[in-house]
């Protein structure tokens, strides 16, 4: 049972719906507690009740911009000081184009939107290279990634599972003695998370790694 601050937020809620893991909020903390205080912009796709952008709201302090995106058109009631609303496709490259224009340096994207394959691929390919250099991109529900009417399954071509595991070894195409070209995603990732139905990855610019030895004095 989780013990997080995020839980008993969940726990005790009173304002919107709110639909969750309970596994998924020690994930929040251990991720995203560096952004507390820091005013950081947050998008998440999926708005559905809207008590999920409350807690973001409440949980990263005053002065934090939460971002929701979501294709059915009633979410918009769910705007408030500190949280806007974009009504569109998660995959429409013209939506994301005009998020960003708003909102430049998010600093916190999360995938809770259709969990459909094509979908969460897409969308990773359109925002995850334009955001904070030091942000964290999470999506959740990946255990949709085995069931068929989402288009996944085990092992399936197409699977956003199947891109993940290429990505690991992206992550490390320094390694590959030419056998992978170091990209732009080499580049700019410091690492990637696998959890039970959740996939994270943590951004920050990477320079020339070293492995130093020193001897006993």
């Amino acid at each position: 049972m989780s013990k997080s601050s995020l839980h008993r937020y969940f726990l005790n809620n009173g304002h919107k719906r709110l639909h969750k893991w309970i596994h998924y909020f020690d994930i929040y903390e251990r991720h995203f507690t560096r952004f507390r205080d820091t005013q950081p912009v947050m998008l998440e796709i999926g708005v559905e009740g809207g008590g999920s952008l409350a807690m973001w709201k409440e949980f990263f302090g005053p002065g934090s911009h939460i971002i929701g995106v979501d294709i059915n058109p009633d979410c918009k009631a769910h705007e408030e000081a500190g949280i806007d609303i974009f009504i569109g496709s998660q995959d429409d490259p013209a939506l994301i184009d005009s998020i960003f224009a708003k909102y430049p340096n998010i600093d916190i994207i999360l995938d809770d939107g259709s969990h459909q394959m094509a979908h969460m691929i897409r969308s990773f390919e359109l925002m995850y290279h334009r955001m904070s250099a030091h942000g964290v991109y999470m999506v959740e529900d990946t255990h949709t990634c085995y069931w068929q009417d989402y288009g996944g399954g085990l092992r399936k071509k197409g699977s956003f599972m199947e891109v993940v595991k290429e990505k690991l070894d992206e992550i490390n195409a320094v390694h590959t003695r030419g056998e992978l070209p170091v990209s732009a995603f080499t580049r700019s990732t410091d690492a990637i998370a696998v959890y039970d139905s959740v996939v994270i990855f943590e951004r920050r610019p990477q320079g020339f790694r070293q492995a130093p030895v020193t001897e006993p004095m």
